[in-house]
């Protein structure tokens, strides 16, 4: 299962529109791992400006990369925390998060990263099996 979801939150989410702030605490208490992640790259993005901050140490165990991949992979979750967090999220190597702030002028940037040969460049033996 991705997400504790609470019996109020099914309920709501049986009933028809769910509130997005409630669905963001679900994914927060769920996936604390990504959550914290995303999070520090965030609050690291607004200290240090620049383009993009992005993580490069792999995940401590398999709990916790699981829980970037069920973060990053489903559309509604990353959605949710973009809104949330006011940034893009970029993605590689089942470990490799990466945010960058809204401004156009990093387009550039979030282009290469998430590109063929971003891809390609940031590979490694190490991360074979991630």
């Amino acid at each position: 299962m991705s997400l504790d979801v609470s019996p109020a939150l099914l309920e709501q989410a049986e009933r028809g529109e769910v509130d997005e702030a409630a669905f963001v605490d679900c994914v927060r208490t769920s996936l604390p791992f990504a959550w914290e992640m995303i999070s520090s790259l965030v609050a690291q993005l607004k200290v240090d400006g620049g383009e993009f901050a992005d993580n490069q140490t792999p995940p401590p165990d398999e709990q916790a990369r699981g829980q970037l991949l069920r973060a990053l992979a489903s559309d509604a979750i990353r959605g949710a925390l973009q809104r949330h967090f006011g940034v893009r999220l970029a993605f590689q190597n089942c470990h490799r998060v990466a945010v960058f702030p809204l401004d156009p002028s990093v387009d550039d940037r979030l282009a290469k990263f998430t590109s063929i040969r971003g891809q390609l460049l940031n590979q490694s033996p190490e991360l074979r099996d991630c």
